[in-house]
């Protein structure tokens, strides 16, 4: 079956975020608050084992700080941080951008002129997914995705497969029909609990997760100025990732 469209993970995969820009964002709404939560960049690493940020900051409190006392209203004080967060993470693309990861641009654009549909699936906010486009990518580049699969859309955030299984539901697409991009080990349990063929791309976040399955590993997608690194897989007098790569993956040529 050929390759009909292409899913993306958000933080990690299409940008840097997290480390740099919601790592930031949780700490000036927990300062906001006058919470004397802080997350470096080591606790945050162990945090992203939890997907979700309002997950994210529950776990934090249950695993970090059993000193900190859970009123009445706990739930709605996380509610009310995420929502700050979310403000604070879109000022900061505002303000000077995240750049999408190398390669993503290229392939995104490549795809759109070859017709093969575009859609994301990811844990992150509708609100953050539409700020990191615009300001990363271009304004209005929202509309590139035939279906943006976000936040609290299904219940089960990754490593569940649900956010994967709404967007082929929506898009009337089966998983033999697309290629899913992850960056992290929770986000290809998703995608292959759908049955997605999954290309993964490392940070350093993520750099010693498991990605068995997977149909390659590489440092990013590459530029002809930048070439890829595989660190897992074939991509035989490839440099870079392009659709006749994806293509050829998806067939199986590269097992």
């Amino acid at each position: 079956m050929s390759l009909v469209a292409l899913i993306f993970d958000v933080d990690g995969t299409l940008a840097d975020t997290e480390r740099d820009g919601h790592r930031l964002a949780f700490n000036l709404a927990f300062s906001e608050f006058k919470l004397d939560w802080a997350w470096d960049v080591p606790i945050y690493g162990k945090l992203l084992a939890v997907t979700g940020g309002k997950e994210r900051m529950r776990h934090y409190v249950d695993s970090f700080r059993p000193d900190f006392f859970k009123t009445k209203d706990f739930d709605d004080l996380i509610v009310q941080l995420h929502q700050a967060k979310t403000r604070h993470y879109t000022e900061l693309l505002a303000q000077g951008g995240i750049p999408l990861r190398p390669g993503v641009k290229r392939l995104l654009m490549e795809a759109r002129n070859q017709g093969v549909r575009l859609a994301i699936a990811t844990t992150t906010t509708p609100e953050n997914v539409t700020a990191l486009l615009t300001h990363s990518l271009a304004p209005g580049s929202e509309s590139w995705f035939e279906q943006i699969g976000a936040g609290d859309i299904v219940p089960a955030k990754k490593p569940a497969p649900d956010i994967y299984t709404w967007v082929l539901n929506q898009m009337d697409l089966k998983p033999s029909q697309c290629l899913a991009f992850e960056d992290s080990e929770n986000g290809i349990l998703a995608s292959q609990g759908a049955d997605l063929k999954t290309v993964v791309t490392v940070n350093d976040y993520t750099a010693d997760h498991n990605f068995e399955g997977a149909l390659a590993v590489l440092s990013d997608l590459g530029t002809p100025e930048a070439p890829m690194q595989v660190l897992n897989g074939s991509a035989p007098n490839k440099s870079y990732v392009d659709l006749a790569l994806l293509r050829a993956w998806h067939a199986g040529a590269y097992p």
